[in-house]
């Protein structure tokens, strides 16, 4: 990969991606979410349309409030009735939007299971893990406790808990964070679902147990043939782990394709400072390089595309319309930008967000070392001062 992904690929290195097959599981087509408050209507999602094959991992990237996890959530039936939803969901070609919560029950954690962000919140402190796995499995299926209880054993066996059988008896807070986590991706897939929804997975968790809860459900998918959509802020894993991505803002899709083509040849601004914002441990010393500006009012979007307040390549133009998710110069990778081609001829693209460095210097350990005594460097610009009078007083 390019120096975009230099980052990225510490997650799972040498993790060899699956070719999804043709057959589509789950056909998302021109869903939207509002919901209704006082001052207005807030478009927490408009527009989005995707489709996911059998076995195939999709990576979900954006900032806080671009819609991520609320589309996830219209897609298992979990947000509140305020929640206004158009648009089609379509899973093995049986239509989601308008069932009943009944009709729903189907479908929710046993053909589409949900691995929520906190897991302490995700399991009831008053019951065993063993237990609340046993309830989950015998919710969809007619078979006895002892035999439920033989099946929470084997699942916390199956995403790497150890001795499986003792753990069941214990209560969530007597088990780790990555404990937790992995008995929550054990309750996800009990049923062996077909689709796993994972929003945030490793939120809060160390790199080690981040790599193994990824290297876990991984192996999931190979076990139980399921598709898994990762909602994620982290930009490495979706460079480890997924086939596809697509990167949402102001509550739509604004570009999506192969990881490798998103990633080493990104075609919307906007993904462009996703990726020039994450830190890199060869520059050593410089200021991370941020998008100016904050995301927009999802209950006032700005007139025309929805990255133009902050978009370093804006014009004119770019203030009359929305432009369309419209393909690139890569087969099935779109953006949402009308200067998508002048992206493509820059040269080093992350310079468009790049910002002066003041008092800033490549190597601030050498500055320590020079200053042995020195315990903590506040200021780098100070030190360099320090350092030059310290240097004119020994030459002279």
């Amino acid at each position: 990969m390019s120096d975009f992904t230099d980052f990225g690929d510490t997650a799972l290195k040498g993790t060899t991606r699956q070719d999804p097959t043709t057959d589509m599981l789950l056909e998302v087509d021109d869903l939207s979410v509002d919901f209704g408050t006082e001052d207005g209507a807030v478009h927490a999602v408009r527009n989005v349309s995707f489709s996911l094959g059998q076995r195939e991992v999709l990576g979900i990237v954006g900032e806080s409030g671009s819609g991520k996890s609320v589309s996830s959530m219209a897609i298992m039936g979990l947000l509140p009735k305020t929640a206004k939803v158009t648009g089609s969901i379509k899973f093995q070609g049986e239509q989601l939007v308008g069932l009943t919560y009944k009709q729903l029950r189907k479908y929710r954690g046993n053909r589409i299971s949900m691995i929520f962000q906190d897991p302490m919140t995700s399991l009831n402190p008053v019951y065993t893990v063993g237990y609340q796995l046993q309830e989950a499995y015998r919710a969809h299926h007619d078979v006895s406790k002892a035999a439920a209880w033989s099946k929470a054993v084997e699942t916390l066996a199956l995403v790497g808990i150890p001795q499986p059988d003792r753990r069941a008896k214990q209560y969530p807070h007597e088990f780790s964070g990555g404990m937790r986590q992995r008995a929550v991706i054990a309750m996800s897939i009990i049923n062996d679902p077909e689709l796993i929804i994972a929003d945030e997975p490793t939120t809060a968790l160390d790199v080690t147990v981040q790599a193994q809860i990824l290297e876990t459900l991984l192996s999931i998918r190979d076990e139980a043939n399921a598709a898994i959509m990762m909602i994620t802020h982290d930009l490495g894993v979706v460079a480890g782990m997924v086939d596809r991505v697509q990167v949402m803002y102001g509550g739509t899709i604004v570009e999506t394709g192969g990881v490798d083509e998103v990633f080493e040849t990104p075609r919307m601004p906007y993904t462009v400072g996703l990726l020039g914002s994450i830190p890199n441990p060869t520059l050593l010393g410089r200021r991370l390089t941020p998008i100016k500006g904050a995301p927009p009012s999802l209950m006032n979007l700005p007139t025309g595309c929805s990255f133009s307040p902050r978009c370093p390549l804006v014009t004119d133009e770019c203030y009359t319309a929305e432009p369309p998710l419209a393909p690139t110069g890569h087969s099935g990778h779109s953006a949402r930008c009308i200067r998508w081609e002048h992206l493509a001829g820059v040269e080093d693209p992350r310079k468009l967000f790049a910002t002066e460095e003041i008092g800033v210097v490549e190597n601030p350990a050498a500055l320590v070392e020079e200053l042995p005594d020195l315990v903590q460097v506040e200021d780098v610009a100070e030190v360099e001062k320090r350092l030059d009078e310290q240097r004119s007083e020994e030459g002279s």
